[in-house]
């Protein structure tokens, strides 16, 4: 029975450590996703403040996009 006991807590103690690098890896990919989906949005953002914009002396109602 005493080797039974060892071999259960060596099993468990590797699937203790299969979780752990499971769940580093799932960490560690969802902040790469965030990170994707936050410079996504902040680009678009960004480019669209910028790219139109009402034409300076061209009159009311017209406007210019940017190159």
């Amino acid at each position: 029975m005493f080797e039974y006991e060892i071999d259960r807590m060596n099993h468990a103690q590797l699937v203790r450590e299969a979780a752990s690098r499971r769940l580093s890896r799932e960490a560690a990919a969802s902040a790469v996703r965030e990170s994707r989906r936050s410079d996504r949005r902040s680009a678009g953002q960004d480019t669209d403040r910028d790219a139109e914009g009402p034409a300076d002396g061209d009159g009311p109602g017209r406007f210019v996009r940017a190159a």
